[in-house]
């Protein structure tokens, strides 16, 4: 008796192997790309694969922030962007957080504008003799003056005016509700007939002339499954190297930890400081705080999803000293989660060929640039089709 070596069936074979356009990742990107290929092309079979049983980088990892930038981020952006530069990535990022919330609601995704402010430390204070040519940069954007300083709310917030000299609002951004947002995205998928599969880790793939050749693990059989589309899309940000292995992106850890529920806390909304390497909000009257990477750029170049006992260590330093000075807390939860950086901040969207695509490297902002992301993506590969 001959035996195929793959021993699948003759329906698995029939319907379960072929698609018009697979996209690999779950996240934001991943999500949004195929969104945006069923939105163009209805009758289009397309499948997301997520080798996890959740998303594995920062879109169900991250601090829920609907940022652009904070002033002293873009000012050290300036040193090696020009104002140009720094103006168009600022607006894909307002561009893509408004196509996030018009396509899934601000309820959705509990978006909510309860301020968005910068700390600025003693050694910062000369980046204030900027802001007044960064809202005159920005205001064909934004409308209004991005930046504006209220040092009278210093106090009302209860930060250490040991470090806080100064404290500018960034009056554009917002916050939202990571988990909510990801499972919006991911029942509009569900609702509009992609498929979605979960623990589907993709080893490699080929590159043919008629069709991409998408290889998964199977450990149930012991070898790879093999998944045939007409176009190949590669949203694994940070991962994305060990697929394409040459491309510009680094991986970068985030550290983050959540309080308990703090009585009387006096703080809303979402804040920033030291260039946005250390961020905090209020989320269900408890404090997150994230950041901390500049303190170990060698160590947290990782794809590596753990904690760095001495980031935790400072994260609470500055948490006692700085953010709630005087204030009992207790830590319930920390994470990790894996951003994708390079020579620039710019994201990475672009055709591998005919059949290959790919749009990686938010460079932490994610969240603003991962659906404007997508839509040049579609835009790309509906070029070439």
């Amino acid at each position: 008796m001959k035996t195929t070596d793959n021993m699948l069936s003759y329906w698995e074979q029939q319907s379960f192997l072929h698609y018009d356009h697979i996209i690999v990742g779950s996240g934001i990107v991943g999500l949004s790309t195929a969104i945006e290929l069923k939105e163009r092309f209805p009758s289009a079979r397309v499948l997301v694969l997520e080798r996890g049983l959740l998303p594995t980088g920062a879109s169900s990892r991250n601090a829920g922030f609907a940022c652009m930038g904070s002033l002293t981020e873009l000012l050290d952006d300036n040193q090696y962007a020009t104002d140009a530069q720094i103006v168009e990535l600022f607006d894909q990022r307002k561009k893509g957080l408004e196509r996030l919330r018009n396509r899934l609601g601000n309820a959705n995704i509990g978006y909510a504008q309860n301020g968005s402010y910068e700390l600025i430390g003693q050694s910062e204070l000369g980046t204030l003799d900027h802001m007044d040519r960064l809202n005159d940069l920005l205001l064909p954007i934004t409308q209004q003056p991005a930046f504006r300083l209220v040092n009278e709310k210093i106090t009302d917030f209860g930060f250490s005016t040991n470090y806080t000299k100064a404290l500018i609002e960034n009056t554009c951004e917002g916050e939202l509700h990571t988990g909510k947002m990801l499972r919006a995205l991911s029942d509009l998928a569900l609702s509009k007939g992609i498929e979605i599969k979960t623990g589907a880790e993709v080893t490699r793939f080929e590159d043919n002339d008629t069709y991409v050749a998408v290889f998964i693990a199977d450990p149930v059989r012991g070898n790879e499954l093999a998944l045939h589309a007409n176009t190949l899309s590669l949203c694994t940000n940070a991962f994305t190297s060990q697929l394409l292995p040459g491309e510009d992106v680094k991986p970068g850890r985030g550290q983050v930890l959540v309080t308990q529920p703090i009585p009387d806390l006096k703080f809303k909304g979402v804040y920033h400081f030291d260039k946005g390497y250390y961020y905090f909000r209020e989320i269900d009257g408890r404090i997150l705080l994230g950041g901390g990477r500049n303190l170990d750029f060698e160590g947290e170049t990782t794809t590596d999803i753990a904690l760095n006992p001495t980031i935790q260590i400072d994260l609470e330093q500055k948490l006692r000293g700085i953010i709630i000075p005087g204030v009992h807390y207790h830590i319930e939860l920390r994470w990790a989660g894996i951003m994708a950086f390079g020579a620039t901040k710019q994201p990475i969207v672009k055709a591998h060929s005919k059949r290959v695509f790919g749009a990686y490297r938010m460079g932490g902002m994610g969240v603003a640039l991962g659906s404007q992301s997508a839509m040049q993506l579609a835009d790309i590969i509906q070029s070439q089709m």
